[in-house]
C-alpha cells in the first residue's frame, strides 16, 4: 500500500502510560487505506483501546507518558495537531457509552457534536432522523438519556458518532452491550457508511462471526504488539493462532478445523455461514451427515440434569467451602417468583406487563432478551430495587415488599453488570469484609468468610490490592466474592460478560458453574447465546417485557421465530446446523461446534 492510499500511517509507534513499567504498544507498523473497514481483536491488555486512542491523539496529549514513532490521520500529526481539530476528522465511541453522552435528551446529544462543527440546521435535521432510525432509536428523541438502559445508552453514542460523517470512525467495541440483531444493525450501518460514504472504519470487537462477514481486514494485537495483519479469511481461520491469544474464532472455523483433525480434507477453513455452506456443499459427496441425539449429550439444558454435586473445586484450583453448601429444596414451591409483575417507570414506560416466573432451588437459569426486553427491571424487583405496579414477588415464600432490600442482599447476591458500580474500598479484602462488618459479625468470623471466598475466586494473592488496579474481569471476581462472603442462597449475574474478551467471559461464567455445583441457584442474565452452553440448563426468553419462551436450553436455541421476536439469533453453529437440516431432512438440534462434528464423518469407500 503506497503512502497515498493510507488515511492512517503509523510508523514505529510505542507508548508507555505514566507510572508504567511497560510498553503498551511496542513498535506498531500499520497502514489503513481510505475507505478500509479495519477490524481489531485481541486478548485484555493487548493495547486495543491504547492504539484507537493513538489514532485521535487522546494517547498522548491527555495522558502524557513516553510516546515514540508517529502517527498520522488524514494527513495530521496526531501529536502535533491538538484534540479538537483532530475531532472533525476522527469521531471515536468508547466501551463505556456513560463517557460520552453529555445533554439533557437524546435529540439533543445528537444534535450537540453537529453544532459544534457548524452544521447546517437543515443538514442536522436530515442526519438526526438517519442516525437514530439506523439504531433503533427513532421515537426516543426526548427520552432522558439516564431513562435508557444499557444497550440504548451505547446505540445512542454511535449515532452521535454516525451523525458525524467523519472520515475516520473508530468504535472500540461498540456493540458489547447490544442484542445480537442490534449488534448486527450496527456492523450493516457501519459497513454501509464506510461503502457508501467512504468513511474509513477501525472497529475492536470480539465479535468474531460479525468480523469476519464485513471486515475487509483484521490486526491482531497482543501483549502490545502487532501479531498479524491481513483478510479475516486468513486471520480468523487461523484457529490454531487464534487459539494461542485466547481469541475465539467464528463457529463455523472451529467446526471445519474440528473436521481437519478428524481426517476430513479441507480446501480452507470457512468463517462465515455462507463460505461454509458453499464448503459443505461441494464435500457433501465425501461426507456422512448423521442425525444427532440430545439424549446421548453430557449437556446441561437438554433433559432433566442431576442434582448438584456438594462439592467441586473451585475457581483456579481451590474449593467452595462446604459451609456454601446448600442441599437443594425437594419441596414444590419455588425459591424465587414472579407473579403478574408489572412495572411502569415514571416516564410511562411499560418495562414489565404481566410477568409470571418460577426458579427452584438448585436450577441455573438464564434469562435472554433484547435490550429494553425487561431483564434488569425484573432482577430489580426481585432484590425488592423496584416495587411492582401490579402483581407480586415472592422469594421463599413470602413477599419481597415485608422484607428490607439489606435483608434480601443477605440471600440474593447480585453481581451487576458493571462491577465498578459495587466497588468502593480501597483494598480487595477490604471490599469483601464491607458489609460483612456492617452486619456486626465477629471479627474472626469475617476473616474467615474473607479468607474462604477470596480462596475460593482465585483471589487470595490480591487482598492487598485496590480492587480498581485490577483487570475488570478479577473486578467481577471481586465483586462475586464479596457476594458469595454473604453465603447468599441464590447468586444473579446481571450480562457478566459484557466487555470481557472470551478468556475472561469464561473465568466468570467458570465460578457461575462452580458455585451452582455446589448448590447455589444461579441465574445469569445475557444476549450473548453463544457463551451459555455448558453452563445454563433453562433459558426463559423476554420480548417487549413479557415471557415468550421458558424452556430447556437445546429448545430455545432452536427456537429462532421466538427468538427473532425479541432481537436475538441463535449462535452461528446453530443456524449452519438448521441449513443442514433443511436441506439433508436430519435432526441436528445441537449446541456447540464440537456436537455438529460428532455428527459428520467421512464417507467409506463403496458406500
Amino acid at each position: 500500500m503506497s503512502d497515498s492510499d493510507a488515511i492512517i500511517h503509523i510508523e514505529n509507534l510505542s507508548y508507555q502510560y505514566p507510572g508504567s513499567s511497560r510498553l503498551a504498544l511496542r513498535d506498531i507498523n500499520l497502514q489503513v487505506r481510505r475507505g478500509e473497514l479495519l477490524g481489531i481483536v485481541g486478548p485484555t491488555g493487548a493495547g486495543k483501546t491504547t492504539l484507537c486512542l493513538a489514532l485521535n491523539g487522546i494517547v498522548p496529549q491527555f495522558y502524557g507518558g513516553r510516546f515514540f514513532g508517529r502517527a498520522q490521520v488524514a494527513g495530521l500529526d496526531t501529536i502535533e495537531t491538538a484534540t479538537h481539530v483532530l475531532a472533525r476528522h476522527v469521531a471515536m465511541v468508547f466501551e463505556d457509552p456513560e463517557t460520552q453522552l453529555v445533554t439533557n435528551s437524546v435529540l439533543d446529544e445528537l444534535a450537540f457534536p453537529l453544532e459544534n462543527t457548524s452544521i447546517a440546521r437543515e443538514e442536522i435535521m436530515r442526519r438526526i432522523p438517519w442516525a437514530l432510525q439506523a439504531v433503533r432509536l427513532d421515537g426516543k428523541e426526548a427520552k432522558h438519556p439516564s431513562e435508557l438502559s444499557g444497550g440504548e445508552k451505547q446505540r445512542l453514542a454511535i449515532a452521535a458518532a454516525l451523525a458525524t460523517q467523519p472520515k475516520v470512525l473508530v468504535l472500540d467495541e461498540p456493540t458489547s452491550q447490544l442484542d445480537p440483531v442490534g449488534s448486527q444493525e450496527v456492523f450493516s450501518t457501519v459497513r454501509e457508511l464506510n461503502a457508501r460514504l467512504g468513511i474509513t472504519v477501525v472497529l475492536v470487537s470480539h465479535a468474531s462471526e460479525e468480523l469476519a462477514e464485513f471486515a475487509d481486514r483484521v490486526a491482531l494485537l497482543a501483549g502490545g504488539e502487532l501479531v498479524a495483519v491481513g483478510p479475516p479469511s486468513r486471520v480468523l481461520a487461523d484457529v490454531s493462532l487464534l487459539g494461542r491469544y485466547a481469541i475465539r474464532p467464528p463457529h463455523v472455523a472451529t467446526l471445519f478445523g474440528t473436521l481437519a483433525a478428524q481426517g476430513v480434507k479441507l480446501a480452507r477453513t470457512p468463517v462465515t455461514l455462507q463460505q461454509a455452506s458453499d464448503d459443505l456443499a461441494v464435500m457433501r459427496p465425501r461426507l456422512c451427515i448423521g442425525a444427532f441425539d440430545p439424549r446421548a449429550a453430557n449437556h446441561p439444558g437438554t433433559v432433566e440434569q442431576p442434582q448438584a454435586e456438594t462439592k467441586t473445586a473451585g475457581a483456579r484450583g481451590s474449593r467452595l467451602p462446604s459451609r456454601h453448601v446448600h442441599a437443594l429444596s425437594s419441596a414444590p414451591r419455588p425459591l424465587l417468583s414472579a407473579h403478574e409483575a408489572s412495572y411502569a417507570y415514571p416516564d410511562g414506560t411499560q418495562a414489565l406487563q404481566r410477568v409470571s416466573l418460577d426458579v427452584h432451588a438448585g436450577e441455573y437459569v438464564m434469562i435472554c432478551g433484547q435490550n429494553g426486553a425487561g431483564k434488569t427491571t425484573l432482577v430489580k424487583q426481585f432484590l425488592h430495587l423496584l416495587e411492582p405496579t401490579a402483581g407480586e414477588i415472592n422469594f421463599d415464600g413470602a413477599d419481597v415488599r415485608g422484607m428490607t432490600v439489606s435483608q434480601i442482599a443477605q440471600r440474593i447476591g447480585f453481581v451487576s453488570q458493571n462491577p465498578d458500580n459495587q466497588i468502593f474500598t480501597s483494598s480487595v479484602e477490604g471490599e469483601v469484609a464491607f458489609a460483612l462488618h456492617h452486619l456486626g459479625m465477629a471479627p474472626r468470623e469475617v476473616e474467615a468468610r474473607v479468607e474462604e471466598s477470596l480462596a475460593a475466586m482465585g483471589l487470595s494473592a490480591h487482598k492487598k490490592t485496590h480492587p480498581l488496579a485490577l483487570p475488570k474481569g478479577d473486578r467481577a471476581r471481586v465483586v462475586t466474592a464479596a457476594v458469595l462472603a454473604m453465603h447468599p442462597d441464590i447468586l444473579i449475574f446481571d450480562e457478566p460478560t459484557t466487555g470481557q474478551d472470551y478468556a475472561g467471559a469464561m473465568r466468570i461464567l467458570d465460578v457461575s458453574r462452580e458455585l451452582h455445583r455446589a448448590g447455589k441457584t444461579v441465574i445469569v442474565v445475557t444476549h450473548h447465546l453463544y457463551l451459555m452452553p455448558g453452563f445454563a440448563e433453562r433459558a426463559v426468553v423476554m420480548g417487549k417485557g413479557t415471557v415468550l419462551l421458558d424452556a430447556p436450553l437445546r429448545q430455545v436455541y432452536h427456537s429462532s421465530k421466538i427468538l427473532r421476536q425479541t432481537s436475538l439469533a441463535p449462535p452461528q453453529i446453530v443456524q449452519f446446523a438448521q441449513r443442514i437440516q433443511a436441506a439433508e431432512g436430519v435432526p441436528l438440534p445441537i449446541l456447540t461446534p464440537e456436537e455438529l462434528a460428532g455428527c459428520i464423518h467421512v464417507r467409506e469407500k463403496g458406500t
